[in-house]
C-alpha cells in the first residue's frame, strides 16, 4: 500500500507542463530565424574584444542588439544591464503573457529565474573607484544580489507569487525548469516564469582566465586542440503552466557528485545519473531521444567525462549530439536556458540539427554520433539537455512534442 501511495505522488510531482511562451536572446541574435541560421552553418557568432582581460583579448559571445534604454522608475535601485537584458527579452513576450495570466489570480503566478552574475558589471567601475580610495563612492550592493533579478521581474509584472532565484554556477537555467515544474505540480502556483540571464562582465572572465580556463580561440567542445571555454551572455524565459503545448517539458533529472568544487567526477558518474533520473522520469527510452545537447564547454575534464556519461547511458544508441557553446559562448547562469530555446525550435522546426564543430576531433572522444549535416530527415519526439556546473551541480532536460 505504502509503495502504491509513493508511486501516486511521484506521479502528480512529475507530471509533464507546457512551455507556453518562450523568448531566447544571445550572440545568435534576437530572432529564430537568426538563431536557426547560425546554428546550421560554421560562421561564428562570436566576437574577438578587448578590455575585458588586462593586456588580452578574448572571443566572446556577446549579445549585438540593443536593450531597453531605461527600467521603470520602481526599480532604478537595482537598474544594471542584467536586469535590462531581463527585461529586453520578456518585452517580446510581455503581451502574450499578461494576457495568457489574466484569470490567475497573482498570488498563484510565480517567477524562477536563474544567473550567475546579477548586477555584478555594473559595480565593477564603482567598485575601482571606491578600491582607489574615492570616499564620495556609494556602491549599491543591492543590484548585484542574486535574489535581486527575480524579485525586480516579479515587481515589474506586478505579480504576487512566489519569486526566487537560482544560482548554482552553469546549471542555474535549467535548474528553473525543475523548480517551475515542480511548484505546478506540488499545486503551489498556476503558471511560472522560468529561464536564465548572465551578462559579461570582467570578474567571470579574469576569474575563468586566472582558472587557465580561457580558449585562446573559438572553442572546440570534444576537440583534439580543445584549451578551454569563451564566455558568453544570454536572456531566455519561459512561461510554464498545466496546460499542454506544442512543446512540453517531460521531465528533469537532478544529481550532484560533489565531486570537486571546480571539477566533475571523472568517470562522469553524476552527469549519467543525472540523464538516467530525466528518462526514467519521462518514461522514454535513451533510443527514443532524437538530439542531444551537450553542456559541451570544451574543456579537458568536462568533455572527457561528459562522453563517458553519454556511452554509459545511451550505449549501443548512437544519438544524434552536439555542443552549440562555439556559437553562443559559455553563458553561465543562462547556458541552460538558452540551449533549451534551441531544443525548442529543434522541435518545433523539425528539419534541422544544430552543427556540431568542424574541427579535429580528440581522437578518445570521436566515437559519438556528432551532428556534421544540419539537415534533419525525419521527426522527432524527444530531445534531452545536459548541463552540468561547478561542485557537480548537475541537471538534464527532456522537451518533447508529445506525452507517454
Amino acid at each position: 500500500m505504502i509503495k502504491k501511495i509513493d508511486e501516486s505522488i511521484m506521479k502528480r510531482q512529475n507530471s509533464a507542463v507546457g512551455i507556453q511562451f518562450s523568448v531566447g536572446l544571445s550572440a545568435l541574435g534576437s530572432t529564430v530565424e537568426q538563431l536557426q541560421q547560425h546554428l546550421i552553418q560554421q560562421k561564428t557568432s562570436l566576437t574577438f574584444t578587448s578590455g575585458l582581460i588586462p593586456e588580452k583579448s578574448v572571443w566572446v559571445g556577446a549579445f549585438q542588439a540593443d536593450l531597453i534604454e531605461q527600467v521603470p522608475e520602481v526599480l532604478q535601485s537595482v537598474d544594471s544591464r542584467n536586469l535590462r537584458f531581463a527585461l529586453t527579452a520578456l518585452q517580446k513576450i510581455e503581451p502574450e503573457i499578461q494576457q495568457y495570466v489574466q484569470n490567475f489570480e497573482r498570488s498563484r503566478l510565480a517567477i524562477v529565474l536563474g544567473t550567475s552574475t546579477s548586477g555584478i558589471a555594473d559595480n565593477e567601475p564603482v567598485l575601482a573607484e571606491y578600491f582607489k580610495g574615492n570616499p564620495e563612492v556609494q556602491v549599491y550592493q543591492h543590484k548585484q544580489e542574486m535574489g535581486c533579478l527575480s524579485k525586480a521581474v516579479q515587481q515589474y509584472l506586478g505579480w504576487e507569487g512566489l519569486a526566487y532565484t537560482i544560482s548554482t554556477a552553469c546549471s542555474s537555467g535549467a535548474k528553473t525548469f525543475a523548480a517551475g515544474q515542480r511548484l505546478i505540480n506540488a499545486g503551489l502556483a498556476d503558471a511560472v516564469l522560468v529561464g536564465g540571464v548572465d551578462t559579461l562582465c570582467k570578474l567571470t572572465l579574469n576569474g575563468f582566465n586566472s582558472l587557465e580556463s580561457l580558449s585562446n580561440d573559438i572553442c572546440r567542445p570534444c576537440g583534439q586542440q580543445r584549451d578551454g571555454i569563451n564566455i558568453g551572455e544570454a536572456a531566455a524565459l519561459f512561461l510554464l503552466s498545466k496546460e499542454n503545448a506544442d512543446v512540453m517539458l517531460l521531465a528533469t533529472g537532478e544529481s550532484m557528485d560533489a565531486w570537486h568544487i571546480s571539477a566533475p567526477h571523472p568517470e562522469g558518474q553524476g552527469a549519467a545519473e543525472a540523464m538516467r533520473k530525466a528518462l526514467m522520469m519521462a518514461e522514454v527510452h535513451s533510443s527514443e531521444i532524437g538530439y542531444l545537447n551537450m553542456h559541451g564547454t570544451a574543456t579537458l575534464q568536462n568533455d572527457a567525462m561528459e562522453v563517458k556519461a553519454v556511452r554509459q547511458v545511451f550505449q549501443d544508441f548512437n544519438v544524434p549530439l552536439s555542443s552549440t557553446k562555439h556559437q553562443t559562448g559559455h553563458c553561465l547562469g543562462a547556458a541552460g536556458a538558452i540551449e533549451a530555446f534551441i531544443c525548442m525550435q529543434v522541435l518545433r522546426d523539425q528539419s534541422w540539427l544544430p552543427l556540431h564543430h568542424q574541427g579535429v576531433l580528440d581522437a578518445e572522444l570521436d566515437d559519438l554520433n556528432y551532428v556534421e549535416i544540419a539537415q534533419l530527415d525525419q521527426s522527432i519526439d524527444y530531445v534531452m539537455s545536459n548541463s552540468f556546473a561547478f561542485g557537480g551541480s548537475n541537471i538534464s532536460l527532456i522537451f518533447g512534442t508529445k506525452m507517454k
